[in-house]
Parts: C-alpha cells; sequence; structure tokens
C-alpha cells in the first residue's frame, strides 16, 4: 500500500513540477498573461511548485525504507525520474502539438526503463 501512495503523489508532485517547468511556455497564448514579466513567470511558477514539494516530500518520506516504506534512495529516484519523464511526455503531447514525439525519444525511453529494471534487480 505505501507502494501505491508512494508512486501516486510522485506522480501527482511530477505534474506540478511539469507544469511550474514548463506551462508558462504556453501563457503568452492567453491574452491575460502575454505581457507578464520573467520576474511574474517565476513567482507563478513557484507557486505552482509549493504544491510539487507539497507532494514530493511526503513521497520521499513514506516511500523511503528507514522510514518503514518499500524503496531505497536509489529507487526512489530512478522512479521519480521515469514518472517525470511519462508525466512530461504526455504534457508536451497534449499541451505542444507542434513538438515532435520521435523514435529516438521513444528508444531513449526503453533505455531508461531498463535502467529501472537493473536498479530494481536483486
Amino acid at each position: 500500500m505505501k507502494s501505491f501512495y508512494t508512486i501516486g503523489l510522485l506522480v501527482l508532485s511530477n505534474t506540478f513540477m511539469t507544469f511550474a517547468w514548463y506551462g508558462h511556455l504556453k501563457l503568452k497564448e492567453f491574452s491575460r498573461f502575454e505581457n507578464l514579466s520573467l520576474f511574474a513567470i517565476v513567482i507563478l511558477s513557484w507557486g505552482i511548485a509549493f504544491f510539487e514539494y507539497s507532494l514530493q516530500v511526503p513521497a520521499n518520506r513514506i516511500g523511503f525504507k528507514a522510514n518503514g516504506g518499500p524503496f531505497s534512495l536509489v529507487e526512489l529516484k530512478v522512479i521519480q525520474e521515469v514518472i517525470t519523464l511519462l508525466v512530461f511526455t504526455i504534457f508536451s503531447i497534449v499541451f505542444f502539438k507542434n513538438e515532435s514525439f520521435t523514435t529516438n525519444h521513444l528508444i531513449g525511453f526503453v533505455f531508461l526503463i531498463l535502467a529501472v529494471y537493473f536498479i530494481f534487480k536483486k
């Protein structure tokens, strides 16, 4: 059950972080936001990132073996990175239709999945 909570929280936290890091790139399409300064964008992104941290920290505390969770520190990091790539891929396909997802990207992701396999291999 802790695995489920950890992974769920990591998915949610990475969703917020992806919007904080890349969502502002779409704001110029909305007249309300087109003239925001870089400082305003940074503050907006920090506001979104607050929710990412509010989910990421509990995910790591719940999932970490030393706290009674199922994952080692390295396993937590690898899970987080794979989730980040999955969330980013979905985000970019949905919100940035002018960006392409190529075979090279898919091959790279397969190698990352292989990395997960080797990290978790006992």
